[in-house]
């Protein structure tokens, strides 16, 4: 053990010193551990060799932030793999989420969507947008962007500069206005 301590404190001291030598050997003996790790987690091979790079180019730029005192090299590139990894993940989740979170509406998750499409297609269509005129312009825009160009929330919110929450109101309160005007025949459609 005192041996590979040893080495470590050689090869981290050449590395401060601008040594890239130092680091091609650091490389070598430690990149299979670090991606075997990156893709542990990611399950994702491109991913992992992104990460083994940006793990060497950290200590390569970051030589003293190893602290050997409280454990070996390999455990220092092993928790930084692992950190950057896990990372990558969120990340991925993350944009995933968002993706989700910005895609049209279900038929199923917006039944008014569906509603308001098939009557303005409908021989109904005439009186719903006559009914659309009687709504104030940011309601009458917010039901435009999201039921006839297809807009989730988000990105009616986007097109019209306003919060999302602001966004989702302007439509709900539509759609209640629209529903009380409508005649009893197109309520039943509705409901």
């Amino acid at each position: 053990m005192a041996l590979s301590s040893d080495r470590d404190a050689l090869l981290v001291t050449r590395v401060r010193a601008g040594d890239d030598s130092a680091l091609a050997a650091v490389y070598d003996e430690h990149a299979g551990l670090v991606y075997g790790l990156a893709r542990r987690v990611t399950r994702d091979e491109e991913l992992a060799r992104d990460i083994v790079q940006e793990v060497f180019a950290y200590f390569w730029e970051n030589p003293d932030r190893v602290d050997l005192g409280r454990g070996t090299l390999r455990a220092y590139l092993s928790v930084l793999a692992h950190r950057r990894a896990v990372d990558e993940v969120r990340r991925h989740e993350a944009r995933a989420r968002a993706e989700i979170a910005s895609a049209p509406p279900e038929q199923e998750d917006e039944p008014e969507a569906q509603v308001v499409a098939e009557a303005a297609r409908s021989w109904r269509g005439k009186r719903v947008s006559e009914l659309l005129g009687t709504l104030p312009a940011e309601q009458r825009e917010a039901v435009r962007l999201a039921y006839y160009e297809g807009l989730t929330y988000v990105q009616v919110a986007n097109r019209m500069g306003i919060p999302e929450g602001t966004a989702k109101y302007r439509l709900r309160a539509a759609l209640a206005k629209l529903r009380t005007l409508l005649t009893d025949e197109a309520r039943e459609v509705i409901s």
